[in-house]
């Protein structure tokens, strides 16, 4: 059986969550129905006529690109103008199109953790950290008897979970009292008749971004037709995320070497870089996609160099002035490697739940800038 784009959709919420996109980002359905089946799916950076036609011609119904095609919301359709063109035919041709933006960005083993994995860095850590996980505490009140399947619903649901360890819960036998009123259906008890039950208090840590997932869990699997449940804001330190690498190469290398390196792992025919070609660096930063605005950062952290793409004049005067090489590789091509690991993480994930959905890595690559012939 093939997924659906639902399943497809909740594949990429577990690899790069749309909760942690950046604010005022377009992240998520462009158009299309969720609901189909999915005999393969296409991965992009970007979503054109040439990726059109390649969805088409492999039978990919679904495309997952990094960058959205619609950044804001269409007031009308011109046939006219290509993209308004490009748009209806996917449409008629049944192609529903997903993106996954700055929640990629940020994600562990997202862009830049992609990029510095192509460049060999160890040792990673976040460049700019823009957020940190949130725990709540769940206590849920659970007749005697019951607790079990409700302790498991909540750990299937994502609750419960610390460092390797499931089903993490406390429990505590009490008495509980409530009377069914007119109108209620009660689980056990008489209306107007004050009952006292024994019930497990049952209490267990979950993270902000798993709350709706936990409540729906919890109020399927419990007997109670009302459930009471507290839920307590905790002060716990969890997983951050955030843009861009810092890391170490395997070895020292003078500038114009690690340059050289960039531009044939990356297949980059106009990088150009910065700095003395001489100077030997070993601790780089990398940042895919557009990283100038992030200098004062790599410098923070200590980066001899920032490997990224999209550097403007000004941000590179900035960084000349504070002692920092850089290497401006171009936006796509620092951002190419997530492609084949993002494709490695679904092909995995798709096998685990038993669907035969296939997935393929395009061959599209928009070149938008070029260096004349000599």
């Amino acid at each position: 059986m093939f997924a659906a784009g639902n399943d497809l959709v909740s594949l990429m919420e577990e690899f790069a969550p749309s909760a942690r996109a950046l604010p005022g980002d377009v992240t998520g359905l462009q158009w299309g129905d969720l609901q189909r089946r999915v005999p393969a799916v296409l991965l992009a950076l970007d979503f054109s006529a040439g990726v059109l036609e390649e969805a088409l011609q492999s039978g990919a119904p679904f495309v997952i690109t990094h960058h959205p095609f619609l950044y804001s919301p269409l007031k009308s359709l011109d046939l006219s103008r290509g993209r308004d063109a490009l748009v209806v035919r996917a449409l008629k041709d049944d192609i529903t199109l997903y993106c996954a933006h700055t929640n990629l960005d940020v994600a562990s083993r997202g862009v830049s953790d992609a990029l510095g994995w192509k460049l060999g860095l160890r040792e990673m850590q976040s460049l700019h950290t823009v957020g940190s996980e949130q725990f709540l505490k769940l206590v849920v009140f659970v007749p005697e008897g019951y607790e079990g399947q409700v302790r498991d619903a909540l750990a299937d649901a994502g609750a419960g979970w610390i460092g390797n360890y499931s089903h993490c819960t406390y429990q505590l036998l009490g008495t509980g009292t409530f009377m069914p009123r007119e109108g209620s259906s009660p689980f056990i008890g008489a209306t107007g008749e004050l009952e006292k039950a024994r019930e497990y208090r049952l209490e267990t840590i979950l993270s902000l971004d798993r709350r709706e997932e936990v409540l729906k869990a919890l109020i399927s699997a419990h007997p109670y037709e009302e459930v009471a449940y507290d839920l307590y804001t905790l002060a716990n330190e969890g997983e951050s995320w955030g843009l861009g690498r810092v890391g170490m190469l395997e070895k020292p290398l003078p500038l114009q070497e690690l340059a050289r390196m960039c531009r044939e792992l990356l297949e980059a025919p106009c990088l150009k870089f910065f700095g003395d070609p001489k100077a030997v660096v070993q601790k780089v930063a990398v940042m895919g996609g557009s990283g100038g605005m992030y200098l004062e950062n790599a410098l923070q952290s200590g980066a001899q160099v920032l490997v990224t793409g999209d550097v403007r004049f000004h941000e590179a005067q900035k960084a000349a002035e504070r002692g920092l090489y850089l290497v401006d590789a171009g936006h796509e091509e620092t951002e190419q490697p997530i492609i084949p690991v993002l494709g490695e993480y679904l092909k995995k994930r798709i096998a685990e739940q038993g669907y035969e959905t296939k997935v393929i890595l395009s061959g599209q690559k928009s070149v938008l800038w070029r260096i004349p012939d000599r």
